[in-house]
């Protein structure tokens, strides 16, 4: 079985929210998934021992939460080339947060990430439960 370590930034609780249904999904398809606040990431070794990574943001002001910024910059030195990972937020208007992490994952960290990152407005409304719950599955998917 394998262990995923989901992180989440979020201003009104939608962000976690989605975070623990993607985690729901990760434990549908037979792994364990961890789910935490950013701010319990304090070093880079808070971030090992895992098999795949999801981190996720709220877009506020265009922009990803200072504190998953931060938390991404002590992932560049955790070592997690090669490991499984994906991208998530919730937004109001722009939604450039999910992107903005899920490059840095595939492009700074040399991560195998999903098909891209998943960007919803809420989890309540137009399936946004079945999509965040399928996505943790897909990210299972790669661990196989």
């Amino acid at each position: 079985m394998a262990k995923v370590l989901i992180v989440f930034a979020s201003r009104t609780g939608e962000t976690e929210k989605i975070g623990n249904l993607i985690g729901e999904g990760i434990r549908f398809a037979g792994h364990e998934a961890v789910v935490q606040k950013v701010t319990a990431i304090k070093k880079e070794t808070d971030l090992q021992g895992y098999d795949g990574y999801v981190f996720g943001s709220a877009t506020y002001h265009g922009d990803m939460i200072q504190s998953m910024k931060t938390m991404l910059f002590l992932a560049e030195n955790a070592n997690l080339e090669g490991k499984t990972g994906g991208s998530f937020g919730a937004f109001g208007w722009s939604g450039e947060a999910p992107e903005r992490i899920f490059n840095t994952m595939k492009n700074i960290f040399k991560m195998n990430m999903t098909t891209g990152p998943l960007m919803l407005k809420t989890s309540g409304i137009g399936g946004g439960q079945k999509m965040a719950q399928d996505y943790g599955r897909e990210i299972a998917g790669k661990l196989s």
